[in-house]
């Protein structure tokens, strides 16, 4: 699907998310040159060639996937949103990290952060429990360098879209907004995002619809 095409099943009030992992910076720079400013990475050493060789762009960078521990200032430093944080011992380096960033980088903005929630409760997959999204939110409030945003979730992948597990991270969210001012529900990919939308993401992570299908050894 091309970009127009994709942007044209998307409301205007919800973003997409260009979910770049493992694509070269000639495939970012061309779709950015198509009006695409929002970037996701999985892997914070494979982004940082990334971020270096386009900061003549100016993309916007989100943290996709698993943050290991001694990954939090490298992730501080250089994302501009984390949609991954799912455990209390997170928060506190980040938000140092992200303070002296920002005190080295006067225009730099506090870190846009979600909180990742395992709506499937699958060993496999990163995630708090829903039980810990308002102690992880508590936790995350009281940080000036931290801006709490909302929710991110990887539904269990089934034949059809997983709708029960939209409408439980709605519920969530809505949750969680009547506590905070959060305004993004990040759920959604290439082959549900439509169904996604209908039950209130905000934003949507494309990777395969934009850049082409994996191939066998698994790269887009």
């Amino acid at each position: 699907m091309d970009y127009a095409a994709l942007l044209a099943k998307i409301p205007s009030h919800v973003r997409l998310l260009a979910v770049s992992k493992t694509k070269p910076v000639a495939a970012i720079a061309a779709l950015h040159a198509q009006g695409q400013n929002a970037f996701g990475e999985n892997y914070v050493q494979e982004a940082l060639g990334k971020i270096r060789e386009l900061a003549e762009l100016k993309l916007e960078w989100h943290l996709i996937g698993p943050l290991q521990s001694n990954k939090c200032k490298e992730a501080a430093q250089n994302f501009a949103w984390l949609h991954s944080v799912d455990r209390i011992k997170l928060i506190e380096p980040l938000a140092r990290f992200r303070e002296q960033a920002m005190q080295q980088q006067h225009m730099l903005a506090p870190l846009n952060v979600l909180i990742q929630v395992n709506v499937d409760d699958e060993s496999s997959k990163s995630g708090c429990t829903p039980s810990a999204i308002h102690e992880l939110a508590d936790a995350i409030a009281p940080h000036a360098s931290l801006r709490l945003r909302g929710l991110m979730a990887i539904p269990k992948a089934t034949e059809e879209p997983n709708r029960s597990a939209f409408a439980r991270m709605r519920e969530l969210y809505t949750s969680l907004q009547g506590r905070y001012p959060i305004d993004t529900l990040s759920m959604g990919m290439s082959q549900d995002f439509e169904v996604a939308i209908e039950y209130g993401a905000t934003l949507v992570r494309i990777g395969s619809a934009l850049f082409g299908a994996r191939d066998a050894s698994g790269n887009l």
